[in-house]
This record gives structure tokens, sequence and C-alpha cells, in this order.
């Protein structure tokens, strides 16, 4: 272990306090559950006697049918990057819960098939298969259901993760946007035959004003708020420059930066719109605090995307979105931080750094990398660390290239008090689940371990 600047806090301490705060996620999901058993009350309202095999594979399919597409309506308003939700919940989270929306979705949706196929079937005395081809071609809207169907079985697919990992990000995300068709195509199948709409006029509002509020969420937030600060920022390349092996820094120049909201930890989704580059937008944390004119990415080439920004040009037309996460000083309940960061982790770790409230001794960050060289923004780290009286702790592997470990042991001997400390932490997934399991050995309450992830 090899200390930059090792400036020991002051041998005495006294624990800053917890204040017991509501977690942000909660009431959405409180809300969530809330629209679910509503959606059951429409299917118990409209349901006399059960009767039968018929009777109760057509009831369950009803149900899983009213689930699926309020399911839909979830999945989409969860890709909307609500900045309420991207900045307390979190984006990482926010993800979380969208690709379990989209498995909830996908199960529900072959439950309804298959249970109102059967059930429609044992009611007619027919094969399965030719009442499928009579539900297909026969009954309204159901063209478009079909349709709508394929597509989001499709798009759960390439979702799995071994799918997923053999496919170009680009390829993913284009993909992952027919979500949006696909619930489109859906919707009016939903109220043409579902039993709960046809002849219940408040319930097909409520349906309706559900769809809408959910459409106006991504209208707002992923079309016409990105195109209000790209027009008011007007953000092009200004340089990319070279800070350690397979790290470079991109210099943004635009107008009002400061004014752009972005807080210390936060990231944005950049476009570059130049050939091979405009196709998706990607994430990367700022690892400078904006200025007027100017401020900066840093970024490793781990993909084809982040190895192209090395070669951007100057005067390239940036895309931006944003800024979202949650890995702010907000989370923040006690008055010593821990940082801890694992390769280009250090990014949204390095702005904290820089303007997280803290008293000489009350600060320390932990940079981890395999080599001295592959310490990117190490000389604007040090001289944070001595301006601010704050600890600054490299963790390098030995010289015979064996690895350094973050351990519990480690952590105490690093920090003494470490379980009264705050810690962020953002790094490769890998790193970052050992160093959390080591701070939680280390006595660090879950609660006041924060870290985000920007793992797709």
């Amino acid at each position: 272990m090899t200390t930059a600047t090792d400036r020991r806090p002051p041998a005495r301490h006294r624990a800053g306090r917890t204040a017991w705060r509501v977690p942000p996620a909660a009431p959405l999901l409180a809300a969530a559950w809330a629209g679910g058993i509503a959606v059951l009350a429409l299917w118990w309202r409209d349901t006399g006697a059960v009767v039968g095999v018929a009777g109760w594979l057509t009831g369950a399919g009803r149900i899983t049918g009213l689930l699926c597409g309020y399911m839909c309506a979830v999945l989409v308003a969860l890709m909307a990057r609500v900045p309420w939700v991207e900045s307390r919940v979190g984006s990482d989270r926010a993800a979380r819960w969208h690709a379990s929306a989209g498995r909830w979705t996908i199960g529900l949706l072959l439950a309804h098939v298959l249970l109102i196929v059967l059930g429609y079937a044992a009611q007619a005395q027919v094969g399965a298969l030719k009442e499928l081809g009579t539900i297909v071609f026969d009954l309204p809207d159901m063209l478009k259901a079909t349709a709508g169907a394929l597509i989001l079985l499709v798009v759960g697919y390439t979702s799995v993760r071994a799918v997923r990992r053999r496919m170009r990000y680009e390829t993913w995300y284009h993909l992952h946007l027919l979500t949006y068709a696909a619930v489109f195509l859906g919707f009016s199948h939903q109220l043409a035959v579902g039993a709960e709409f046809v002849a219940h006029a408040p319930a097909r509002a409520a349906w309706y004003t559900l769809y809408t509020g959910v459409a106006c969420l991504v209208l707002y937030f992923r079309v016409l708020t990105p195109l209000r600060l790209n027009l008011r920022h007007r953000i092009r390349v200004e340089a990319a420059v070279r800070e350690a092996p397979g790290v470079y820094s991109v210099w943004l120049r635009g107008r009002r930066l400061d004014r752009l909201g972005a807080r210390p930890g936060q990231f944005l989704r950049w476009r570059f719109l130049t050939r091979g580059m405009w196709g998706a937008s990607h994430p990367y944390s700022l690892s400078a605090l904006p200025r007027d004119d100017l401020m900066r990415i840093t970024v490793k080439t781990l993909g084809d995307h982040s190895a192209a920004v090395a070669d951007l040009h100057p005067g390239t037309r940036v895309w931006a979105e944003g800024p979202y996460g949650a890995l702010t000083a907000a989370r923040r309940s006690r008055r010593k931080v821990l940082l801890i960061a694992g390769g280009t982790g250090i990014t949204p770790l390095r702005t904290l750094f820089e303007t997280l409230p803290a008293a000489p001794g009350d600060l320390t960050l932990l940079y981890r990398a395999r080599t001295p060289e592959e310490l990117a923004l190490s000389e604007e780290l040090e001289a944070i660390a001595a301006a601010r009286g704050a600890r600054l702790v490299y963790v390098l592997n030995d010289p015979d290239g064996s690895r350094a470990r973050i351990t519990a042991d480690r952590l105490r001997a690093t920090v003494p008090d470490v379980e009264r400390h705050d810690v962020y932490l953002c790094g490769p997934r890998g790193l970052s689940l050992a160093v959390y399991d080591a701070l939680r050995d280390a006595g660090v309450p879950t609660v006041r371990i924060h870290h985000e992830s920007f793992e797709l």
C-alpha cells in the first residue's frame, strides 16, 4: 500500500448522528403496489362466480393480462429517466427495477397467452392450436397485439445477461427502444376485448389516464428536456487528453455549463454526433466541476464506443442528457467520509473529493489501481488532498504483480474508525462487490455504503 498524502485525523472524534429518513424508494414502491392492487380490484368487481376448469383458466388469464398491461405502463415509466427518480433513488436502482419489471412483464404475458388459449379452448371444446388461430385472427386488434407480444419477447430475450454480453451495445439499445412500439400495439387490444373495460367507462378512463401519463413522462423527459438542454448549452468537443494507459479525458465547451445543474458525483448520457458514435448514448461521469464554458468527462477504453473517444476531433457536436445519479453529497449522514475508487470509478469520486464539506482529517480517499501508471488524475488528487488536509491512499499491486485486496483488516488499518464513516464506493463490479463485503465485515452499516453502478 502506497500513501501519497497521509495526514491522520485527530485522535478524538465524535460520531455524527444519523437522522431517520424515509427511503426515497419507499413511496414509489408503495404507489406501484397500490396500482397493482387496484388492477386486481378491476377483475374482482367485474367477475361473478368462477365455474369449472374453463372458468378458472379464463379468470387467471384475465388477471395475468390486466397485470401485464399494468406492468407495461410501469416498464415504460421506468424508461422515462424522471430526474427525481434518477437523482434520489439512483440510476442503477432504477435500471434494476426496470429489468425486474421486464421479467415480470414477460412472465405475465406468457402466462396470459397460455391461460387464455387453454381457457377458451376448454370452453369451446376445441384444440388449443385451433383456438389460438381463432383468437389471433378473429378477435378485435389481436393481430396488432400479437405483433406487440412478439416484439416484447424479442426484447426480453436480448436482455438476458448471457445474450446481452454477446451483442454490441448499440444493437441492444435500438432493439430495446422497440418496447415503446410493443406497448403501443398492445394498448388497443386491452380496451377492445378486456371485459373490465368494455362496459365500464371509469375503468377505461383510468387506463387511458395511466398510459397517457406515462407517455407524457417519456415525451417530456426523454425528448423535450434533452432538446432544451442542448439548444441552451450548445456543447462541442474541445479536446481529448490522455490521462493514463487506456484512459482519456474529454474537455467539452459550451455555454453556461455551470447552470447545467450537475452536482458532484453525477453523470450525463453522452452522444457524440460523429460517425460510429451517434447511434446510442453512453453514461460518463463528470470528472471536474463544470465552469461557465468548460466541463470534463474521463473515460476508460473498454468497448468500441469508449475506445473511439480518444479520436474525437475538436468541434464535434455533442448531445447530452441529464444530469443523473444519486452518488452525491445528499446521501451523506456522518461527519467523516471515506471514498473508495477503482479504475475510472475515480471520476465521480474526484469531484466529491474536491467538494464534500469536511474538516481536515475527516475525508479519506482510497484509490485502487494495478500500477502507478494507471492512477488517472493522480496529480489533481494529490493537490486536492494537500489543499484540504485530506488523506489520499493508493492501493497498488505488489512489485511481483500479486493483487492487493481491500479487506476488512486493511480498511481498519487504514481508517481505524471506518465504522463511523459514510462510504462512497465506485469501481468495476468485481471490485465493488468485494469491497462492499469487506466494509460490512469491518462494521459499516449497509445504509452508509453508497454505491452506484453504470453496468447495463
